[in-house]
C-alpha cells in the first residue's frame, strides 16, 4: 500500500511538472513578440564578447528597425539607458536606441562556482534552466545567443523561436580531448587527473559524451556565426551544419584606433611599453607573460632603455580578483614591481591611450578562438606577440604584402626572445612592421563586421514588413 501511495505521488508530481512545461510553452509560442532576444547573462564582462553583443544589437537596429532588441541579463543594475551608455563609453558603439532589458534571477545556475566538478555539463544544464526563465518572461520571434550557451537552443525552438548564435569558441573541442588523451596538464585539465591514466581515461569518456551532446544541441541553430577559421572548423565538425555556419570576423575598432584617434606609429623611446589586454581569466596565461617579461629584462642589453609591462583587463568575479592579486604578488617576487603596471576595468578612452603608447602587445592564450586584442594591438601600431595557435596563427598574424606583421610564440623563452627582438629593432624596421600590421588589421574592422553580419542574418530575419 505504501509503495502505491509513493508511486501515485511521484506520478502526480510528474503530471504537474509536465503540465506546467506544456502550458508555459504553449503560452510562449502564442505570445511571441516582434523582437530579437539577446541571451547575454553577463553584460558587464568587458571583453570581446560584449563588444560583439553591442555591435550585433546596432546591426539589427539598422537592418530591422521594426524589431525590438531585448537583452536578457543577470545584472540587476542594468537598465536600457545604462546599457546604451556602457556601449558607447566602454566600446565606442553608438546604438540607435536603448535596448529593452529582461532581468534574470537564476544566473547562479551558470556560475562555475556551482559546479566544482563536471563544470561543463553543470553550467550547460544550468543554462537550460536560465533560458527557460528568460523565454517565459519574454518570447521573441528570434532568439540570439551571444555567449555560447548551445544547450539553450532546443529550449528556444520549443518556444517557437528562430535560433541565431554568434559562437566565439566551442565549449569543447577536439584539441581539448586530445590534450586529455595525451595527459597534458592545463588550466582545464587538473594535474592530478593528468598524472593518472585511469582518471584521464574517465575524463576522455566524459568529454566525448559531452561533445556528442554539444553537437546535438548546436544543430538546432538556424544560423551559426563563428568568429574565426579555427572556430569554424571545430563547429562544423561538432554541429554538422556547414550550410548554416558562416564565418563573420568579430568587430575590432581598427578605424577608430587608426583614424578617429589618429594614433601615430612613433612611440616614446625612453621607457618602451609592452601592453597585455585580456580579462584576468586563467586561460589568458598572464603568469607566462610576466615570466617571459622577467627573462627579457634580465637579458636586456645595457644600452637599451628598461621596458615596462602593462596588464589591462577586467575582473568578472572574486576568482578573477584573486588571480589579479596573485599576479601582483608574483611581480613583487620577481622584483618587477617598478616595471609592471595593472589597469583594471579601464574605460575605452583610457585603453586607447595605453595602446597608443605601446611598442608591442603580448597575448598568451593557447587556442584563442580569434584574438580581438591582437588586432587592436596591430591597429594601434603596437607589434603583436601572440600565441602560435588557432586564431592569431590562422587568421591574424600573417604576412601583409610580403611583410612580417608580428611574432608568434609558445614557450616562455620564445616570448622573451620576441620581446627582445622588438626592443632591439632599429626604429625604421619597427615602423615598417607596425605599418604592415596596421594594414593587416584593417581586414577586421567594425564596418566589415556589420557588412558580413547583416549578409548572414538577412535570410533568417527576412525583410521588414
Amino acid at each position: 500500500m505504501t509503495n502505491e501511495v509513493v508511486w501515485c505521488l511521484i506520478s502526480g508530481a510528474v503530471v504537474i511538472i509536465l503540465s506546467y512545461i506544456s502550458v508555459s510553452i504553449v503560452k510562449g509560442r502564442s505570445n511571441r513578440r516582434r523582437g530579437v532576444g539577446f541571451f547575454h547573462p553577463y553584460t558587464n564582462d568587458g571583453g570581446g564578447g560584449e563588444r560583439v553583443l553591442w555591435c550585433a544589437v546596432k546591426a539589427i537596429q539598422e537592418e530591422r528597425s521594426d524589431l525590438d532588441c531585448v537583452v536578457y541579463t543577470g545584472d540587476h543594475d542594468a537598465s536600457p539607458d545604462s546599457l546604451m551608455a556602457r556601449a558607447v563609453h566602454r566600446f565606442g558603439v553608438e546604438l540607435l536606441c536603448p535596448p529593452k532589458v529582461v532581468h534574470l534571477h537564476r544566473r547562479k545556475w551558470i556560475e562555475e562556482t556551482m559546479y566544482p566538478r563536471f563544470t561543463m555539463i553543470g553550467q550547460s544544464l544550468g543554462s537550460v534552466y536560465l533560458s527557460w526563465e528568460a523565454l517565459c518572461k519574454y518570447t521573441p520571434l528570434y532568439y540570439f545567443d551571444t555567449s555560447g550557451y548551445a544547450f539553450t537552443y532546443p529550449v528556444a525552438r520549443l518556444f517557437g523561436c528562430k535560433v541565431i548564435c554568434y559562437t566565439h569558441y566551442p565549449t569543447i573541442s577536439l584539441d581539448m580531448i586530445s590534450r586529455v588523451e595525451g595527459q597534458n596538464s592545463m588550466y582545464n585539465n587538473d594535474a592530478l587527473i593528468a598524472k593518472s591514466t585511469w582518471l584521464s581515461l574517465c575524463k576522455v569518456i566524459y568529454y566525448r559524451l559531452f561533445a556528442w551532446m554539444y553537437g546535438t544541441v548546436g544543430s538546432f541553430a538556424h544560423l551559426a556565426m563563428v568568429n574565426s577559421s579555427w572556430t569554424q572548423s571545430h563547429i562544423e565538425s561538432l554541429w554538422r551544419i556547414p550550410e548554416r555556419t558562416k564565418r563573420v570576423y568579430p568587430p575590432c575598432d581598427t578605424s577608430g584606433l587608426q583614424f578617429k584617434q589618429a594614433l601615430p606609429l612613433q612611440r616614446p623611446s625612453s621607457s618602451p611599453a609592452i601592453i597585455s589586454v585580456a580579462q584576468f581569466r586563467p586561460e589568458k596565461a598572464h603568469t607566462l607573460q610576466l615570466m617571459a617579461f622577467s627573462v627579457a629584462v634580465r637579458n636586456l642589453d645595457a644600452d637599451l632603455p628598461r621596458p615596462k609591462l602593462q596588464f589591462v583587463g577586467s575582473c568578472r568575479n572574486k576568482f578573477d580578483e584573486d588571480r589579479l592579486q596573485n599576479l601582483k604578488d608574483k611581480a613583487i617576487q620577481l622584483k618587477l614591481e617598478g616595471d609592471v603596471e595593472f589597469h583594471k576595468n579601464v574605460m575605452y578612452r583610457d585603453l586607447v591611450g595605453l595602446l597608443g603608447g605601446a611598442v608591442a602587445g603580448i597575448h598568451g592564450m593557447i587556442d584563442e578562438h580569434f584574438g580581438i586584442s591582437v588586432v587592436e594591438y596591430m591597429a594601434a601600431g603596437a607589434i603583436p606577440i601572440a600565441n602560435n595557435s588557432a586564431g592569431p596563427k590562422m587568421d591574424i598574424v600573417l604576412e601583409e604584402d610580403g611583410q612580417q606583421t608580428g611574432f608568434l610564440a609558445q614557450t616562455m623563452e620564445e616570448y622573451a626572445d620576441a620581446i627582445l627582438k622588438i626592443l632591439r629593432m632599429p626604429e625604421t624596421e619597427r615602423l615598417e612592421m607596425a605599418a604592415a600590421a596596421r594594414r593587416r588589421a584593417s581586414r577586421f574592422s567594425e564596418q566589415r563586421f556589420y557588412e558580413d553580419f547583416k549578409a548572414a542574418v538577412r535570410p533568417v530575419l527576412g525583410r521588414a514588413s
